[in-house]
């Protein structure tokens, strides 16, 4: 576990909290008590914490009503229940509703140790990577585009049955956002909706958050726990970045998908699931199939009902609705009220191509917000930030691409020169130096995958890394 991380416990119980207080010290963690949950979000309030633990009964309130507090104030924070024999199907409500994981009374030290080390490590996996800008799902399903239109009449048709759906699109362009649409406009709306991103869990994490395990299943595995489709019963199940999957994990899926059944890791049991599978990927599944990175008759269970989603370029009569739309609220959680852009800003903003896509477009939205010293954002701000925009190849990037980008722009996106008149022209054919590196770092990525057909453990080793690092360096790059 991460030294000098910060965990705050709510349990009434002072015994059973001080024991907890105490393991967790002797890890090098440092621990606020609580007895209540008013006073865990007092400590909150004081100090950032990495995990915040608490019983699923408190005094003055719910463990699940304290997740609903932590969740609106705190996005991102993990949380995990603690639990009496008597409590664990309110923890189990509790997972369904977004805690992180929940440990059984009385305490196991292997299982508080694995439990806390995988929330911590969740931790540093986001805290590690570039921070993505505001989800765009918060944005709800903005457009009238033709190809938007298409979407909509596809995801009204979709909604009402229960059949696999496969989201294709480009990063960036709201999978997500569809698969909770899809349920919403269900008859499963008022079930759980569970999501698994398989790209973000290690291999061996992966298996056993999806499927679940038994007790002894492996070290610090004290206790049985459900899996993510398990919690999904009577709902919807979400798998984002399904190209990610190890092909072992491909098979056991394959059996989900066919027979709706499962067994947990380390289990015998057979596990009657009735849950609508929804996957997302920006991957060519087609290709992987050819590659055997990618089982034919798992692609064909998964793409019943493939929804590709358009990306912003195909849709640039949406751009200014969504620019007016990420405006208003960037400038409202920026304390920017009033902020406007002018016409000659919005048509400078549909010319541009936005390979990074809506969400692309959001995260330079709140940049304008926050960098504008007036409340009137012109187009010569719009192209001064346009300029200062990292220059990258429309998805999916090419080895040949890129490397072409090394010695010239590419065509697309290309910033404003800010080279004076009568300038020699030098830099419109070599990039910077450092968007050079950055370049030479992808080509570097993508050969890597590619002589070891996409195994990332292969390629790690290969380029001299961590498979941690090689992964936030694919997820910079854009290539997960």
């Amino acid at each position: 576990m991460t030294s000098s991380a910060t965990i705050v416990v709510a349990d009434p119980d002072l015994e059973s909290g001080r024991k907890l207080r105490a393991f967790l010290l002797g890890k090098g963690l440092i621990v606020e008590l609580c007895a209540t949950g008013t006073e865990a979000l007092a400590a909150l309030d004081r100090e950032p914490a990495h995990v915040v633990i608490t019983e699923v009964t408190l005094p003055d309130t719910t463990g699940l009503a304290l997740l609903e507090q932590i969740g609106e104030r705190w996005p991102g924070l993990p949380v995990v229940m603690l639990a009496q024999d008597a409590s664990v199907p309110q923890a189990v409500a509790a997972l369904k509703a977004g805690a992180a994981d929940f440990l059984q009374k009385p305490l196991e030290p292997e299982e508080i140790q694995y439990v806390v080390g995988k929330a911590l490590t969740a931790v540093q996996r986001r805290v590690a990577q570039p921070p993505p800008p505001p989800s765009s799902a918060r944005a709800g399903l903005i457009g009238a585009s033709p190809a938007m239109r298409q979407v909509y009449a596809t995801l009204d048709r979709a909604s009402q049955g229960t059949a696999t759906v496969l989201v294709r699109g480009e990063s960036g362009t709201g999978k997500e956002l569809i698969a909770k649409a899809l349920h919403a406009a269900s008859a499963r709306a008022a079930q759980p909706f569970v999501k698994i991103d398989c790209a973000s869990l290690p291999e061996n994490l992966l298996e056993s958050e999806l499927f679940g395990y038994e007790r002894g299943a492996f070290t610090g595995a004290v206790a049985r726990k459900p899996g993510r489709a398990e919690l999904a019963d009577k709902g919807t199940l979400f798998l984002d970045e399904i190209g990610e999957l190890s092909l072992p994990l491909q098979a056991k899926l394959l059996r989900l998908l066919q027979d709706r059944e499962l067994e947990r890791l380390g289990g015998t049991k057979t596990i009657k699931v009735d849950v609508r599978v929804v996957a997302a990927t920006h991957r060519d599944l087609e290709s992987m199939t050819e590659r055997g990175l990618f089982r034919l008759d798992l692609f064909y269970r998964l793409n019943v009902v493939p929804l590709w989603l358009p990306p912003l370029r195909a849709r640039r009569e949406d751009i200014e609705v969504l620019a007016g739309h990420f405006l208003k609220e960037c400038a409202a959680a920026n304390g920017r009220a009033g902020i406007a852009l002018t016409d000659e800003a919005l048509r400078a903003l549909r010319a541009q191509k936005w390979p990074g896509n809506v969400r692309q477009l959001q995260n330079f939205i709140e940049r304008l917000v926050v960098l504008s010293a007036g409340l009137v954002i012109g187009e010569p701000e719009v192209r001064q930030e346009l300029s200062r925009q990292v220059r990258f190849v429309t998805q999916p990037g090419t080895v040949s691409a890129i490397g072409a980008s090394l010695v010239q722009p590419p065509a697309v996106d290309p910033p404003v020169s800010s080279a004076p008149a009568g300038d020699s022209g030098e830099s419109d054919r070599i990039l910077p130096l450092d968007l050079q590196v950055r370049a030479a770092e992808k080509l570097a990525l993508e050969r890597a995958l590619k002589s070891t057909q996409h195994n990332r453990s292969k390629a790690a080793r290969l380029l001299g890394v961590s498979r941690s690092t090689l992964y936030l360096k694919l997820k910079e790059h854009g290539l997960l």
